[in-house]
């Protein structure tokens, strides 16, 4: 079985999407519909930067999926084959879901780009910068994560954001409180602590305003029920129920990203190849939380997708 994953934030880069443009035109039309829905010149930001604008969550988060969704349509339409045909599953990081749902049908392009500016906008919004922050914890599992993020708390907001893999727990809440985590993390046993470079506290509880704004556009653009299931991040397991769907978007924004869970859940109902579309962030994750061996191939360039065609 196979599943087609796709990558969160942090895979933007300037630059990113100009090849594939260059060699395919039905890549370009997938920039081009995605600008139009905007109302942005969003591809000339991922291909010419600045840096610090393409990072911006609202720009960043329609950006990654616009990359990876090119990506999975060269590969469909060029290469003569469908998602429903060469897919058990889809999942994606974070705003990679929202690119899973739309790879599966759930969402339009449009529609997809259109949410994910929104979810950036709140997600900015919801908490001022710099009361919030994150930190990746290097060397820790879960379990040990959560004792420090207990302890440094202090009454504040301080909780796992993502279970990245058994190596890697991304800790989120108030500045003050990441800070002592990190400052605390050789008293528990864990390598490195390490605060991100993001403007805001992603899943965590103080996200409920842009929690309440994605219920609200989820509200007026619901999703339809994907050709295949997604593995949400919430649960870290499969539905295609779409008013679930919509409610699982919304858990989201606040809630943990279960990544670790959802490659177990999903080697465990037998996917033995995963394929990301858009960026190499997903597989290393993927091999070190899969308790066997698993097939990882990263689909970035036309080499890349001709490769694959070869092997589906």
């Amino acid at each position: 079985m196979r599943a087609f994953i796709f990558p969160g934030q942090g895979s933007q880069s300037v630059g990113m999407g100009k090849a594939l443009a260059d060699a395919s035109p039905v890549a370009r039309e997938v920039f081009q519909e995605v600008d139009d829905a905007l109302g942005q010149k969003l591809f000339q930001l991922m291909t010419e930067g600045p840096e610090d604008q393409l990072t911006l969550t609202e720009n960043a988060q329609p950006a990654i999926m616009a990359n990876a969704i090119a990506t999975l349509r060269v590969l469909e339409k060029e290469g003569g084959v469908t998602l429903s045909a060469k897919a058990d599953y889809v999942a994606g990081h974070s705003l990679g879901e929202y690119s899973a749902l739309c790879a599966a049908g759930a969402f339009d392009l449009a529609t997809t780009a259109r949410l994910l500016k929104t979810r950036g906008q709140a997600m900015q919004a919801a908490v001022p910068v710099g009361i919030g922050a994150m930190a990746a914890l290097l060397g820790a599992d879960i379990d040990t994560a959560q004792k420090l993020a207990d302890a440094a708390a202090e009454g504040e907001v301080c909780t796992v954001a993502n279970d990245n893999d058994p190596s890697q727990v991304v800790i989120s809440g108030h500045k003050g409180a990441v800070e002592r985590a990190v400052a605390l993390v050789k008293d528990y046993g864990i390598k490195r602590g390490v605060l991100l470079p993001v403007s805001a506290p992603f899943h965590c509880p103080l996200m409920q305003p842009a929690a309440d704004a994605m219920a609200e556009a989820l509200g007026a653009n619901p999703p339809a029920a994907p050709l295949v299931p997604v593995v949400a991040n919430v649960t870290a397991s499969p539905v295609g129920d779409a008013d679930t769907i919509r409610d699982l978007l919304v858990s989201q924004v606040t809630g943990r990203v279960r990544w670790r869970e959802s490659v177990g859940a999903m080697e465990a109902i037998g996917v033995g190849h995963f394929v990301e579309f858009g960026g190499k962030v997903l597989g290393p994750m993927v091999k070190r939380s899969a308790s066997g061996e698993v097939e990882v191939t990263s689909v970035i360039s036309m080499d890349d997708i001709e490769a694959l065609l070869k092997t589906l």
